[in-house]
Formats: C-alpha cells, structure tokens, sequence
C-alpha cells in the first residue's frame, strides 16, 4: 500500500514538473534569443552578442517607460499595502456578522476576470476624466493587487501567537500600540513578500494598462506590446530577459523571507515548549 503511495506521488510530482517546463519553455527560448542581432529575432542566433542589451539601455524611450512603471508600480504597492496590512489583520483577528461578505467583496478583483474589470474601469475612468492620468493607473493597480496583499498578509497573523496580544492588552496596552509593537515586528517577512508580489504584479499588468493608459502614461509592458503589434523590435527579447530575471529574483526573496519567517515561529514554539515545564514546576512549588 505505501509502495503504490509512493508511486502515485512520483507520478504526480513528474506531471507537474513537466507542465512547469512547458510553461517555462518560451522563457527558455527568450534568453538565447536576446544575445542576438539588431536584425532579426532569430533561434539560435547566428552569432551572439549584447547588441540588444546596449539599445535598450542606451535608449531614453526604453528606459523612460521602465522607470514609468516602476514608479507606478512602488505607489500602487504602497496604497494597496495601507489598505491590506489592516485589513488582513482585522480580518483575521475579529469575527463580525457579513465578514464572509465582506471577503468575498475585498478578494472579487481576484475572482472576476482582467478584461471585465479594465472594460468596467475604462469605462468608470471616462467620467470622471481619470483615463491616461497617473492618479488613475496607480488607484487601478492598487485595486488589482489588494486581495493578494490581504491574503498573505492574514497567512502572516495565523503564524502569530494571539497570547502576545492579549498579555499585551492585559498589562494596559492600547490596541494601536498592540498592532505597532508586537504585531508589526513578527509581520517583517510577510510584509516584505507582499510588497514585493504587488509591485511585481504591478509592473507587469498589461491588460487594465493598455485600458485606461495615454501616450504620456504608457507603461512598460503596453509599449512591449504595442512594439510586437506594430513593429517586431528585437531590443523586445533583452527587455522580456531582463523582466524574467527580475521575477525570478523577486520570487526566490519572497521564498527566502517566508521561510525565514517559518524557521523563526518554528524556534519560538521550541522556546515557548521548552519553557513550559518550568513554568508548572514553579506554579507547583507555589501551590504547595
């Protein structure tokens, strides 16, 4: 019986893998692709160089529209995070009638589709003149990576002793010195992991971008995409190898902050276990 287990498992663990690599295959295509020529986007290059990495970096265009988004990108993430950090943890933290309603309302941006929600924006943004305008991209984008915020943020509190808390409120702490000194502090990791997915989800939105975006607006991925519309541009391949990278970078920190996060609650529930006996021992010499 744990032998067949055993099996199904590597089984399931193959399928997976091998659907990874298909989806990571055109990544894989990319990189070569981006060592070429200034003529044509050809696999495998005929002779590799770093022609495509100079224009890009020696173009003002380019590196405007980087700059652009990742200036978006940070305030989107900043608005979104004042808005997810407390809530992931009121959320967490307090039982109230309608908060299986009020979930649903603040995760649906994550249930309903992307062109429904930029048609629905578009739209929305054309009355009150918000289309193509900084204020706009930045409120849309702080919408669109929220619910991610507020999930991993609420992962981050479930790994918290609620003891902490509640000695705190009991030696006469107010609930806002609660949040801010011992809350936020254990919240290090999963602060930083969730600032970093919405600024990478940010940076990287396309569809509600090329909705609700100008020419003095335009981000970095609607100019990739309006050069693969309009022109194949083969500077596009060092710019999608640079993008990669950055994902790749940003998702290993969060993995290494999460685990660190995991490997301190681990040794404080040690701590906390192997203080416990001394605890009743000393309540039992008192007793007595």
């Amino acid at each position: 019986m744990k032998d067949r287990s055993f099996s199904r498992g590597w089984i399931v663990v193959g399928l997976a893998t091998l659907m990874y690599l298909y989806l990571l295959f055109p990544s894989f295509i990319i990189v070569p692709i981006s060592f070429g020529n200034r003529v044509e986007l050809a696999f495998p290059p005929q002779h590799y160089s770093l022609d495509l990495y100079r224009d890009y970096f020696n173009s003002a265009d380019w590196l405007t529209v980087t700059g652009r988004s990742a200036l978006y990108a940070a305030l989107a993430a900043s608005l979104a995070m004042l808005v997810g950090l407390p809530a992931g943890y009121a959320l967490t933290r307090t039982t109230f009638p309608g908060k299986r309603l009020l979930v649903m309302l603040l995760l649906s941006p994550m249930m309903v589709p992307v062109v429904v929600i930029s048609l629905g924006l578009y739209l929305y943004y054309l009355k009150l003149s918000l289309t193509g305008t900084v204020i706009g991209i930045v409120l849309a984008h702080a919408m669109y990576v929220t619910p991610f915020i507020i999930l991993t943020i609420s992962a981050g509190v479930e790994n918290i002793d609620e003891r902490l808390e509640k000695v705190a409120v009991i030696m006469g702490a107010s609930q806002w010195r609660v949040f801010w000194q011992v809350v936020l502090p254990q919240l290090g990791p999963s602060i930083v992991s969730a600032g970093l997915f919405a600024f990478l989800m940010s940076f990287d939105e396309v569809v509600i971008a090329w909705f609700i975006t100008g020419p003095s607006t335009m981000t970095l991925p609607v100019k990739m995409y309006s050069s693969i519309k309009w022109e194949v541009s083969p500077v596009l391949a060092a710019v999608a190898t640079i993008l990669t990278f950055v994902s790749i970078f940003m998702c290993l920190a969060t993995y290494w902050l999460k685990r660190g996060g995991s490997r301190r609650a681990a040794a404080r529930a040690a701590a906390d276990a192997a203080r416990k006996p001394l605890v009743d021992e000393a309540a039992l010499v008192q007793a007595r």
